[in-house]
């Protein structure tokens, strides 16, 4: 095992690569839907009156009775589960409320990221709109780690805390919780990983994953279940329960990026929460918008949260400093909450171009025996990455070989760790199996994070490989492209598309839809910036534009049972193809037309 200076990855020594060695993603294993019966569909669309196809996404969704497809296109807010059904939640909002009354301090202690950030100033601001004291604080990720930690404690302790609530953390903080009922505090965990053995010994634990909890929505995120502590809070107090609506903004904002399923209530939340958005009074979010380039009084869906909201809060947290976040969404002035939302866009900048440098290491650290990646768990190493960027590196990694990665960034011999898994891999249960090798780890069945000394890697990484193997196969890992139905392209239409948009918001759990043209003629293909692919697609008569991005390296006219022409693409004479991908629009100076957004092509069956 090799151990290089800042910088250099500390990788399997017989696998050293260039990064300019392209590692391809592997092509996805295609699964299409089977239609539901014609009667469902008319039923549908005699009741509905929406489009054929939307229909018959509406039954491929499992909605296919009139009332479930109703149900499901316009859930209610009243629909919302009872937070009295949260073990710990009603014990925890007693004592707030009477800290409230009584104007003790209450210093709400959150995690560095979306969830955290925007679960504490959701509760933060809560309390203050009950007449209520309070401060909220983040750690910084360098400094302090995850977690609330001794520095936490210490921090709430000289903000004179009568109460301190964690959000988003604290399940697995036994001493830390301790030390705060030491120092006086009442001490209310509210969170949504996974305990351990033990809760820690609080005055209430509020998490639906706890043993003993009846909450039936087992994937609430930490602003979440924040946000059920704060409706019962006001109802302590007698507050008519649709004020609790106010903070259905940050919540949303939360729940998208934190990736939790978008199913039951996580989806209505989300759902209102993004109409919340679109015309928010809060002069952060306001002016986080503006740089994310969102206009006042526009749509806000799920991707603008999970790909210009959200990246620009947690860059704070990554590079820059997580209080910068905190303060821009509990500001009341736009003067000042302009000048966060400046500093968070450089922020997300700086993380751009750490984060590429990191993947190009990362990418020729990576373990590759006759051009693939060798290991069934991929762990990869390097002497001075920014810990702040190596979990989006990970999730970077996890695209490109479809294995579970761990990306360590090591400072001395203590090494940080960040781990994305593929769906069928229990990481959180993996990394638990491996934890002899550890110094610290935590996370849920996709993404975790863990603390290892550089003498235990060797082991780590074996042990982890041996799980890995076990659990994944022989069979090199496939991913699956899951499609919803095959469209004409007749089909599709600004109607069907406006009529689309009442599915969402779309993320876990309720996944974009992908639709698959079969047997379509692909005409006037360009390549953009070396990497994209960029066409249009005819069948019948019918047309329609598309763009691949990031499909230049891996199709080929070859791939796809054609010949090429000069320069690869130009000229180049295919065969019918079938064509899958999602819908999107494109607005060009004032004009908007519906296009595909390919997630994959080959040759027609």
């Amino acid at each position: 095992m090799s151990s290089g200076r800042r910088g250099s990855p500390v990788a399997s020594a017989t696998h050293r690569r260039r990064a300019d060695d392209a590692i391809l993603p592997p092509r996805p294993r295609w699964a299409i839907t089977p239609p539901p019966g014609p009667a469902v569909t008319r039923a549908l669309k005699a009741a509905l009156k929406l489009p054929a196809p939307l229909c018959r996404l509406l039954a491929v969704r499992g909605h296919e009775t009139p009332d479930a497809a109703k149900a499901f296109l316009r859930p209610m807010l009243g629909g919302l589960h009872d937070p009295g059904l949260l073990l710990g939640a009603r014990k925890a909002a007693r004592r707030l409320a009477r800290a409230v009354a009584d104007r003790e301090m209450v210093v709400v202690h959150g995690d560095y990221d979306v969830d955290g950030i925007s679960g504490s100033v959701l509760l933060t601001s809560w309390i203050r709109a009950l007449g209520g004291r309070a401060e909220a604080i983040v750690p910084d990720r360098l400094r302090d780690g995850y977690d609330l930690s001794d520095t936490g404690v210490a921090r709430a302790a000289r903000r004179g805390a009568g109460v301190l609530v964690t959000v988003d953390c604290g399940i697995v903080a036994h001493e830390p919780v301790r030390k705060a009922a030491e120092a006086g505090m009442d001490v209310i965990v509210t969170d949504h990983h996974r305990p351990g053995d033990t809760v820690p010994d609080a005055l209430a634990v509020v998490n639906p994953n706890q043993p003993g909890c009846p909450y039936p929505n087992k994937g609430l995120c930490g602003a979440g279940v924040a946000f059920k502590t704060g409706q019962l809070l006001a109802g302590e107090f007698g507050r008519p329960s649709d004020e609790s609506w106010d903070y259905l903004d940050l919540a949303a904002l939360a729940t998208i990026a934190d990736m939790v399923p978008l199913e039951g209530e996580n989806r209505t939340i989300s759902r209102y929460g993004l109409r919340a958005l679109e015309d928010t009074s809060r002069p952060g979010l306001r002016a986080l918008k503006q740089h994310a380039r969102l206009e006042p009084g526009r749509p806000v869906d799920s991707a603008s949260v999970g790909f210009r909201l959200a990246p620009r809060i947690n860059a704070a947290g990554r590079v820059g400093d997580a209080g910068d976040a905190l303060r821009l969404l509990l500001s009341t002035n736009p003067t000042e909450a302009h000048h966060f939302a400046t500093s968070l866009e450089m922020n997300n900048q700086h993380r751009r171009q750490l984060e590429d440098s990191v993947v190009e290491e990362a990418l020729a650290a990576l373990p590759v025996r006759d051009g693939s990646v060798s290991e069934a768990g991929v762990v990869v190493a390097g002497d001075g990455w920014h810990s702040g960027v190596i979990g989006i590196v990970a999730s970077r990694l996890v695209e490109r070989v479809f294995r579970p990665v761990i990306v360590v960034s090591f400072d001395g011999d203590a090494g940080r760790g960040s781990a994305r898994s593929i769906p069928t891999f229990d990481l959180h249960s993996a990394i638990a199996s491996c934890a002899g090798h550890l110094e610290r780890f935590g996370g849920h069945h996709q993404a975790a994070g863990l603390d290892i000394r550089r003498e235990h890697l060797p082991a780590f990484r074996a042990a982890f490989e041996r799980v890995a193997r076990r659990e994944l196969g022989t069979d090199e890992p496939v991913p699956q492209l899951r499609a919803d139905m095959a469209v004409a392209l007749t089909e599709i239409d600004p109607g069907f598309y406006h009529y689309l948009r009442y599915l969402g918001p779309f993320g876990p759990g309720n996944p974009e839809p992908v639709f698959v043209a079969q047997n379509v003629h692909v005409k006037s293909v360009k390549v953009l910036k070396d990497k994209h692919l960029k066409f249009h697609m005819t069948h019948n008569g019918a047309s329609l534009n598309a763009i691949g991005f990031g499909l230049a390296d891996r199709l080929t006219p070859e791939s796809l049972g054609g010949a090429a022409g000069p320069d690869r693409w130009p000229g180049a004479s295919l065969p019918p193809v079938d064509v899958a991908f999602t819908l999107m629009e494109n607005n060009f100076r004032g004009h908007t037309t519906i296009e595909a957004k390919v997630r994959d092509i080959k040759a027609a069956e």
